[in-house]
């Protein structure tokens, strides 16, 4: 009798992969990060932090002055950048508006 050891963590990142979605995570200020519910964007658009901002909210990027990202595409943890910023599976945004936003 054949036993499989099926790893489901491993089964999950592969389709992950294949189906070219990254995970994006979001951080309110002086808040954990939200792991449950992360933001889908597509890997194979190299999607920036002006395309995470439409996907949360089409007006959000009005209010956009920077974000601070941990994770793989963030050179130091973390790392203060721009709308045209590239993100990576995993990675973890919070999002800063403008001084004077409304809220």
């Amino acid at each position: 009798m054949l036993f499989f050891q099926w790893n489901i963590d491993e089964l999950m990142e592969e389709i992950w992969d294949r189906c070219n979605m990254l995970r994006i995570y979001t951080k309110p200020k002086g808040q954990v990060p939200d792991y449950d519910e992360p933001v889908i964007l597509h890997s194979e658009r190299n999607p920036s932090i002006e395309e995470f901002c439409m996907r949360l909210h089409k007006n959000l990027i009005n209010e956009f002055s920077h974000a601070l990202v941990w994770g793989k595409s963030a050179k130091h943890q973390p790392q203060r950048c721009g709308k045209d910023h590239i993100l990576m599976d995993e990675d973890i945004v919070q999002l800063c508006k403008k001084s004077g936003s409304a809220k």
